[in-house]
């Protein structure tokens, strides 16, 4: 008998080409599902995640589903698979769910954390972590000020990359928030909303660093989230700032 199981997964995303399996290319999932087959002795076991990331992203809090045969204790679940995966993931939660769960259907929001460095030097150990900018220090109000004109529900094809086969570009924002961390000398955007489009959260936080070091103004937030025109908005933040902190369920 088969019952379904759901994870939450950490990863240090440097070392893979995202989330998702890609062929010829080291991925989170393709990490996954070869540890739980060899757990299967053979039998393939596909992992469902609650979104992909991409090449560079990290992630404290993705959540996964799949289904299993064994009958493994729940409590030696995690502990059985952290030691087989390698040393950039691990699970943190294993617990059975109900067995029509989806890890991406069912999700209702996710807040991610984008975090720069604003250190004169950065250390190589943060790297691959935080994303330098000590050139421009940022001015923090501006970029809350300009946040009032992404909460709420909008259709936010501005903040979205070309290359998805999305239709529905409607999302909401419940929240923005920004941490200045004064021992690290880091700055973080902390974001939450019930899902996000391809790339939204790095263009998002690509436009605001753009308002912050006065590229653009405030004011042509509100235009630019109306435009409904990617090119308006700012550019891409490099991926390895991001990280996925939280997928919320009902």
């Amino acid at each position: 008998m088969c019952v379904r199981l759901k994870a939450i997964v950490s990863y240090d995303g440097s070392g893979f080409s995202g989330y998702q399996v890609q062929p010829g290319k080291r991925t989170v999932q393709l990490e996954l599902e070869r540890v739980l087959g060899v757990m299967h002795k053979g039998e393939s076991i596909k992992v469902v995640a609650s979104g992909r990331t991409d090449a560079g992203v990290h992630a404290t809090g993705q959540v996964i589903h799949f289904d299993s045969s064994l009958t493994l204790p729940m409590e030696r679940w995690r502990t059985a698979l952290n030691v087989q995966l390698p040393g950039d993931i691990r699970i943190l939660v294993v617990e059975q769910v109900r067995d029509d769960f989806h890890a991406r259907y069912d999700a209702t929001g996710k807040t991610y954390r984008y975090i720069w460095s604003l250190n004169e030097v950065q250390s190589p150990f943060e790297r691959n972590y935080s994303v330098h900018v000590d050139r421009n220090k940022p001015n923090v109000e501006l970029m809350r000020e300009a946040t009032v004109h992404l909460l709420g529900t909008h259709d936010f094809s501005s903040f979205c990359a070309s290359n998805t086969s999305v239709k529905d570009f409607v999302r909401t924002i419940h929240s923005v928030k920004f941490e200045v961390k004064k021992e690290s000398n880091q700055l973080h955007m902390v974001i939450n909303g019930n899902g996000f489009l391809y790339n939204m959260v790095r263009i998002i936080a690509g436009t605001l660093w753009e308002i912050a070091i006065g590229k653009k103004s405030v004011e042509e937030m509100r235009t630019i989230v109306d435009s409904c025109d990617r090119k308006r908005a700012g550019k891409t933040a490099p991926p390895h700032g991001l990280y996925l902190e939280n997928v919320e369920y009902f």
